[in-house]
Parts: structure tokens; C-alpha cells; sequence
């Protein structure tokens, strides 16, 4: 094991190695530190650069619809050269909230789908007759939909736990793990209602999950987004997920300050060196490992 620590973009860094090589390290912690006029400059720049890319080359979105059943899943694609990403938002939102990481991850020449889930947005439909089980084989029916050209996956909050149940059945290079949400196998089959939140409100209930094991199983790269102030996901859950990942690939845990379950992303805005960082790891993360 080895360790690192410096200073990139005005942010000071720890990492640890847990074996030779830089695909298994770990960023511990983000901290502003004084950093020279020209430095600030250029971090300030590209920051205020991206963000103005991102405001007036708004990517092109190609709406399509999915069968999925007696219904008709509602999705769009965004497309670039250097991958595609699948998107699955989290159990209170839909599709449209991962329109600003799109954009970014456009910026970074990575295409992306989003779609969704019954009893969400243009989707529709009762949330009741659906399952975590269900959203894993809509998330299924529109990987099959994009087929080759899907080489990662990025799923939020409840949508995390998705995209690692769907990684058993598509071949992806990539994982990314934001806020995630685990569930206790019991809960995977039964419809959201009362009998559902029975199940993930005992205790402790995501301990026993089955995401740990997936993960492992994954030969991809991993990377996990935490939110430092979260108080729907207890921080025992991202850092689980990042131990868990095996070293076949690269694995990054990065955990947002200040953030909580839904403020991600207006933090990066506020603190371009970690705008930057979340940039960098992003890039890493979609990149084949050669």
C-alpha cells in the first residue's frame, strides 16, 4: 500500500493505493487551499469555459420510445463519439434530472439515454404496479433498444442499485454510482407500496444487500459520487461500494462536501477545482482501461 497526497488546481488531495498502480486509488478528502493568482485564473477559466459551452451547444436530443409490456417507455439520446452512457434516475425523479450531467458528459464526448420509469414523467403509468425488479428489466428493454453502442451506466440514488443489478446482464466498461441506494434482496420482487417501504425502513435492511456482491463482480470501472451531508443514504453504503469493487478495473470514491442527497450538483458549480476533479475522475471512469 501506498499514499500520495498534493495539490492539483487549488485543491489539496490524499489518496491511498491499495495495490501498485493507480486504478484502485482513493480521494479521502477535498480541501481548499491558498493557491497563486494564475492558478485561480486558469481553474476559473475552464470552469466558466465548460459552463459556457455547455449553456450554448446544447446537445441535440433524439426522442424514441421503448415497449416495454402494456406500456411505452419514453427516452431520448444524446449521441458522441468516445461511448454511451445509460441513465437511471432515482425513485422520486425522472429522466429530466439528469439532463445537466448529459450535458457534461457531452462536453466530454460521451453520449448518453435516459429514460422514464413507469410512474415518472412522459413515461407514466401506476408507480404501484411497478418493482425494483421492473425498473431493472425497463432499464434492460431500452439497453437492448441502443444495443453495441452502450458502454456505461450511471444510475442515482435508487437507480444505482439498478444499474448494478443490470450490469449481470449487458456488458459495460463503466459504473458510475451516485448517492447510491442498496436494498435487501426480500425487496427486490415486490411492488412499491406499503409492503415495500416495510422492508427498506427495518433497520439496517440494506446491509445485507446483494449490491455488494455485484459490484465485486463487476470487471469494469467503478466510480462512486457520495454526498458528504446525505441523510437518505447513511455513509456506510458508498464507501461499502467502493471496498467492494474488485481491482480489475479502475475504482474511485468521491464524496461531494457540503452536498446533500439532492444538492450534487449545485455544489460542483459552486467550486470549480472540484468541478474539475469530478471532471477528471469522470473521464477515467468511461475510458476503456487498455
Amino acid at each position: 500500500m501506498s499514499s500520495l497526497s498534493g495539490t492539483r488546481l487549488g485543491v489539496k488531495f490524499s489518496a491511498v493505493w491499495l495495490s501498485e498502480g493507480p486504478q484502485s486509488a482513493r480521494y479521502f478528502c477535498h480541501e481548499k487551499v491558498v493557491a497563486g493568482p494564475r492558478m485561480i485564473k486558469h481553474a476559473m477559466l475552464s470552469h466558466r469555459q465548460t459552463l459556457y459551452q455547455a449553456t450554448m451547444n446544447t446537445p441535440a436530443r433524439h426522442l424514441f420510445d421503448v415497449a416495454f409490456h402494456h406500456h411505452t417507455l419514453k427516452a431520448d439520446s444524446i449521441f458522441a463519439s468516445k461511448g454511451h452512457v445509460l441513465m437511471i434516475h432515482g425513485g422520486s425523479k425522472d429522466r429530466q434530472a439528469s439532463f445537466r450531467y448529459r450535458h457534461l458528459l457531452a462536453e466530454l464526448g460521451f453520449g448518453s439515454t435516459a429514460f422514464d420509469c413507469i410512474g415518472h414523467g412522459e413515461t407514466g403509468g401506476d408507480l404501484s404496479h411497478s418493482s425494483l425488479i421492473s425498473r431493472t428489466e425497463q432499464a434492460l428493454a431500452v439497453a437492448e433498444h441502443l444495443g453495441s453502442q452502450l458502454t456505461g451506466c450511471m444510475g442515482v440514488s435508487m437507480g444505482a442499485y439498478n444499474a448494478l443489478q443490470l450490469s449481470k446482464s449487458v456488458s459495460l466498461r463503466s459504473l458510475i454510482l451516485m448517492v447510491p441506494g442498496v436494498y435487501h434482496p426480500s425487496a427486490y420482487q415486490v411492488n412499491f407500496g406499503p409492503e415495500f417501504s416495510a422492508i427498506i425502513r427495518q433497520p439496517r435492511s440494506w446491509a445485507e444487500s446483494d449490491a455488494w456482491q455485484a459490484v465485486a463482480e463487476f470487471s469494469g470501472n467503478v466510480l462512486v459520487i457520495a454526498a458528504a451531508e446525505d441523510r437518505v443514504i447513511p455513509a456506510e453504503i458508498p464507501l461499502r461500494l467502493y471496498d467492494s469493487a474488485p481491482e480489475k478495473g479502475k475504482q474511485a470514491l468521491l464524496t461531494v462536501p457540503d452536498a446533500d442527497h439532492n444538492s450534487v450538483w449545485q455544489v460542483l458549480q459552486r467550486d470549480p477545482p472540484l468541478y474539475e476533479k469530478t471532471c477528471q475522475l469522470l473521464m477515467e471512469c468511461l475510458t476503456k482501461t487498455e
